[in-house]
């Protein structure tokens, strides 16, 4: 289905919904599809999404993280078939002892969620678990699209973004973590590695990029590494999709990163105008990386 056949209202502005989680990409993508026309009926996920929300979207409420059957309705309420998701949902949490019943789950996330929290029958890895809640909407009438369908101006091309070109030891260093990046997505592990003279300082797992750099500045106290995030082989846009932003920024300069390298045409930027001030701020390098393929053999190019 195309964005054009997202819901249209009454007053013929094209209706989406979007499910808010933690971080400033919500706010980015809603701000982003008003400016592309659309009517945004924004459902904030308690505890995790950000209350200037309410500012930005015409419609807006909050709901439980376990609260599927309520979101489905609310967002069909609001005449919209169609949703994205935008924001972090902090997995880690996930972990804790009796989670899955601290969260209270209603009848239709307790259903979605049985086979990976409960019988254990399934595994609890991020395209598993996020599948199986876009297969709960969907089965109730509201269809997951990604947000670059309705605001493609997110992603990132490819060239060099901000700083200096890289030097020949830092570009080896951008080539060796593509590859471990690719493939630690393809286990759908995580998206970022750090790395430093070709060798591995941290990858990437449960625990999310700005942790992942934290722990590579913690083993790597000279700094000047390397941060190469790229999206997994089997990337659904839907959901999960790499995203940079100031933080990303300010999480490398805590910890002595010095470049960033990222998947051009599937990395989400948010807000370049102060990222790129701010990179040059901290002397950060980043560029962006055209993907040559899927073979064995594939390699990365700084298309510019």
């Amino acid at each position: 289905m195309s964005q054009r056949e997202a819901t249209h209202t009454s007053t013929t502005q094209p209706t989406i919904g979007l499910l808010a989680a933690w971080g400033r990409f919500p706010l980015v993508v809603a701000e982003s599809l008003r400016d592309n026309g659309y009517r945004v009926c924004c459902l904030g996920v308690k505890g995790y999404a950000d209350a200037n929300l309410a500012k930005v979207c015409d419609e807006f409420d909050w709901v439980g993280l376990a609260k599927f059957g309520r979101a489905t309705r609310w967002f069909r309420k609001q005449g919209a078939t169609q949703a994205t998701m935008a924001g972090k949902i902090h997995k880690v949490n996930l972990f804790n002892p009796n989670a899955i019943w601290q969260l209270m789950p209603d009848w239709t996330t307790f259903k979605a969620f049985y086979p990976h929290f409960i019988a254990r029958s399934s595994d609890k890895k991020d395209d598993t678990l996020l599948l199986a809640v876009v297969d709960t909407f969907a089965s109730q009438g509201i269809e997951f699209v990604p947000a670059t369908d309705f605001a493609p101006d997110l992603l990132v091309g490819p060239g060099q973004v901000a700083g200096r070109p890289l030097s020949t030891s830092e570009y080896a260093d951008v080539e060796f973590g593509w590859h471990l990046a690719r493939q630690m997505g393809a286990l759908d592990v995580g998206q970022s590695v750090c790395v430093k003279g070709q060798a591995v300082l941290a990858v990437e797992a449960v625990e999310g990029t700005d942790q992942c750099i934290a722990r590579a500045g913690q083993l790597c106290r000279q700094g000047g590494f390397t941060v190469v995030k790229t999206a997994k082989p089997q990337q659904d846009m839907r959901f999960d999709v790499p995203t940079i932003g100031v933080g990303t920024l300010e999480s490398m300069a805590r910890s002595g990163g010095r470049v960033l390298a990222v998947e051009a045409n599937r990395t989400i930027l948010l807000e370049p105008s102060q990222f790129h001030q701010r990179a040059a701020e901290l002397g950060i390098t980043v560029v962006s990386v055209q993907r040559l393929g899927e073979s064995h053999g594939e390699e990365a190019e700084l298309a510019a």
